[in-house]
């Protein structure tokens, strides 16, 4: 079998940007894969990049001998080594493609080619529930929505302020590090009105999305220990793992951290200081499904859980519960359930709307057990790659 060539889609569909990988083979057996760059800037980027890619590193190669091409990815595109976030997810989304191609020839899920299952099923977090709230009554009313749909766990962004009028639900950062103590008051009103509206049973994530300095988010913090959070996210840079273990030492909660971290190497630092319990790495972003789990590997032995990071497409859903039926140290998976039904129509078998008390069983089809929808999928082309290009 030899790879014979790959479309690129950018599916641009209300504020989000799904970058999906088709990769064909010359047994008419395809994979997919995606790129974690949906949201945020970089999507046409990364198109261009994979497009690249495939034209110098994949074409006429077996698709079987994935950790192969992986290495080959890795030394030589030679950005890689100390890469951000455009190198490893062009890497991620081939990679991806790869598992998908094996697991279809062989006729097993692809969690099978990973040491097989630890649990059928998975609990989920709903996040983008809370992105048009202004208000904490409107954060309450969007949080008892959001578990009436059927989640027990809900992840929120404090910090954050509304943009009116989006079509998909967004809103601003933190910028310049400004922050006032009306800014803290705010966050803690946010959070409370999330916890008296949900009770004492569901849990509560949020995201500081590394806005501010260290001393003031060790204040937010503080304040925000009361509401018995399961993870406080990303507290500051997470490249500033000094700053990150003294967040971690001050406050009396989980830290969590890694949807900004590139491959194992960029978490070792990480590891070795023990500066966050639970890691966040995203197939997408980090080197793909395999790299993933090797970061999940070394965290075990460090008595840390992964929290596998998705705010992409549905594809990208769909390849995190491969990775969270065999790693031993699974805690919960991100998803986005509540975006606009175009972003799911592009597979066939989406996994948001399958979510039923907080959970989503692992998917039992060849492959990741999705196909994409032709039709769907035909208007986002990017760009094709063909063994002539």
């Amino acid at each position: 079998m030899k790879i014979t060539g790959a479309e690129i889609y950018l599916a641009k569909i209300d504020g989000r940007s799904p970058v999906i990988l088709k990769v064909e083979t010359s047994e008419n057996i395809s994979g997919l894969g995606e790129a974690a760059l949906a949201y945020g800037s970089g999507a046409s980027a990364v198109s261009q990049l994979i497009a690249e890619f495939c034209e110098r590193f994949l074409i006429g190669k077996d698709p079987f001998r994935i950790e192969e091409i992986w290495s080959e990815l890795y030394d030589h595109t030679f950005w890689a080594k100390g890469g951000g976030p455009i190198v490893f997810a062009a890497i991620s989304a081939i990679e991806q493609t790869l598992w998908d191609i094996k697991a279809r020839a062989l006729g097993v899920p692809v969690y099978e080619l990973l040491g097989g299952k630890f649990r059928d099923d998975v609990r989920v977090y709903g996040n983008g529930w809370s992105f048009r709230a202004q208000t904490p009554v409107e954060m309450a009313r969007a949080a008892e929505k959001a578990v009436a749909s059927g989640y027990d766990a809900l992840k929120l962004y404090p910090l954050g302020k509304p943009i009116p009028n989006h079509p998909n639900g967004i809103f601003t950062h933190v910028s310049r590090r400004e922050y006032e103590r009306a800014d803290r008051n705010r966050a803690v009103a946010m959070v409370r009105a999330v916890r008296e509206a949900v009770g004492p049973d569901v849990d509560i994530m949020v995201d500081m999305s590394a806005e501010l300095t260290t001393d003031a988010i060790i204040q937010v913090g503080r304040a925000l220990e009361e509401f018995d959070l399961l993870f406080f996210e990303e507290p500051v840079d997470p490249t500033n793992v000094p700053a990150l273990k003294k967040v971690a030492d001050k406050l009396d909660v989980s830290i969590a951290v890694g949807e900004r971290l590139y491959s194992r190497y960029g978490f070792r630092a990480v590891l070795e200081q023990q500066a966050a319990a639970i890691l966040q790495p995203d197939i997408g972003n980090t080197g793909g499904l395999m790299e993933t789990k090797k970061i999940a590997a070394m965290a075990e032995v460090y008595s840390m859980r992964i929290a596998p990071h998705v705010c992409a497409g549905p594809v990208a859903s769909a390849v995190a519960l491969h990775l969270d039926a065999c790693i031993p140290n699974f805690l919960i998976q991100e998803l986005y359930p509540f975006r606009v039904p175009e972003h799911y129509a592009l597979v066939d078998d989406p996994v948001e709307p399958k979510v039923r008390n907080g959970r989503v069983a692992i998917p039992t089809r060849p492959g990741y057990g999705v196909d994409l929808v032709p039709e769907r999928v035909a208007p986002y082309l990017f760009h094709r790659v063909t063994a002539s290009a």
